[in-house]
This record gives structure tokens, C-alpha cells and sequence, in this order.
């Protein structure tokens, strides 16, 4: 796939072959937000701008299947519903409500995270994607998402499912380590809308778990299909 940056074309017309051009990019925006306004999931993090709950809900999600989450996140909620409940709660007690969903640092890394927060930011959880940055446990992806999900910034996510989108539709290369790839991480920038981003995000998220899946992507069924680099190659297979 062509990377970002790509090469001029030698064709006597010394056009450069830019992958991102503002009228894919709008056609991209119209398709997804269509597709995601009949599509997208429905969980319980996503009916709340509660910083504490977004937070709670992305460190939760970490490598994990947000139908596994859900149940869990709602019994965290009832029984913590403050970060304050959250620093008083034994360790033992908050890893064992925690215990099926894996990660088992994950319970640790969520109550150093609101330490800092109390030690830090008076209890109140940042606003900005450089201070969300500094919590235990929270990375790029997630400190965005708090951010968008949250606080309504246009800050755009790019997790595996959104790169893959980004990748075979724009014919981004992103390398092999996705989410510190620069080139998709502008892509992700570029084509996100200026408003409404957050629920943006939960449109390409879902459109690359339920459409654009790894293996065997629905290709055929796909509303991108007309304008997307990586149909052509794989509608020889279907």
C-alpha cells in the first residue's frame, strides 16, 4: 500500500499521489457517520459524558471484549460510584470484582491512577490529553478517548480495528506496531470530523469490529467499497 508521504508520479504531469484528498476524505465522513447512525452498539459507557465513568470504563476495555465488560463495569459503578470510593476500596477486594476480565495488574494500575489524580489534580480528573497522559496506565489511545468522550475535544483514536480502516481504505501503511505509527496517527487526524467527535470514534470502532474485520471482512456487504484502495484486491477473492 502507498505510505503518506508517497512518491511524485512520473507522468509528465508532476502530480504527487496523495492517498488523503479532500473529496475521499468528505465521501469517507458521509458513508461512515451514515452507516454508524443505524449501526453502533449500544453499551452503558456510552450513555454518560461522566469523566470518572469513561475513565473507568477505558482502563476496563484494555485488550478486553466490551460484551465481557459491560457486566462488570456496572457492578464497579454501584459499588464505587466515586473516585473516592475508589481510593478507600482494598486492593484485594477491587482486583477480586475485577478478576473476569483478566490483566490482573489492571486493578492496581486503576487505583494508582486515581491516586495520582488525588495526590495531582485535587481529585478531579484532567482535562488534557498531556496531563491524562501522566496517570498510571493510560496511553495515548485511552487518554484521547477521555478526552473526546468526555469533555467533547476533537481527539481522534486509533486503536487496531480504526487502523486497519485507515490502512485498507486510504492505502495508509502503518508499519508494524500500529498505534505508534506517525503516518496513521495523522490519517486518524485528518479525516475525523471537527465536530462530534467522540461519537466518531465510536463509529469506526464499530464499523472495523462488526464490517472491516481482519479476517474475512465483509467486503461485499461494505459501504465503502466504491472509493476503497483494498476492495479491488480482495473482491478477487470473494
Amino acid at each position: 500500500m502507498p505510505a503518506l508521504n508517497a512518491a511524485v508520479v512520473s507522468d509528465g504531469t508532476d502530480r504527487a499521489l496523495n492517498p488523503l484528498d479532500a473529496s475521499k476524505i468528505r465521501w469517507f465522513r458521509s458513508r461512515l457517520k451514515a452507516w454508524a447512525r443505524e449501526n453502533c452498539r449500544d453499551f452503558p459507557w456510552r450513555q454518560t459524558r461522566d469523566p470518572y465513568a469513561i475513565l473507568v470504563a477505558e482502563l476496563l476495555l484494555q485488550k478486553t471484549a466490551a460484551a465481557t465488560v459491560a457486566p462488570v463495569f456496572q457492578e464497579f459503578l454501584d459499588r464505587y460510584p466515586t473516585l473516592a470510593d475508589v481510593a478507600v476500596a482494598p486492593a484485594g477486594e477491587i482486583a477480586g470484582l475485577l478478576q473476569p476480565l483478566g490483566l490482573f495488574f489492571r486493578a492496581e494500575k486503576l487505583q494508582e491512577a486515581v491516586q495520582f489524580i488525588f495526590d495531582n489534580y485535587n481529585g478531579e480528573i484532567p482535562r488534557t490529553e498531556a496531563e491524562l497522559l501522566r496517570l498510571p496506565g493510560v496511553g495515548k489511545y485511552m487518554a484521547r478517548s477521555v478526552c473526546a468522550h468526555a469533555f467533547g475535544q476533537p481527539a481522534a483514536v486509533l486503536d487496531v480495528n480504526v487502523a486497519r480502516i485507515l490502512e485498507r481504505f486510504f492505502g495508509v501503511d502503518g508499519g508494524k506496531v500500529k498505534s505508534r505509527s506517525p503516518e496513521l496517527w495523522e490519517t486518524a487526524d485528518r479525516v475525523a470530523p471537527k465536530q462530534e467527535v467522540g461519537a466518531w470514534n465510536l463509529g469506526l470502532l464499530d464499523f472495523g469490529a462488526a464490517v472491516c474485520t481482519a479476517k474475512n471482512p465483509r467486503c461485499d456487504k461494505c459501504v465503502l467499497q466504491q472509493r476503497c484502495d483494498y476492495y479491488p484486491f480482495e473482491a478477487e477473492h470473494l
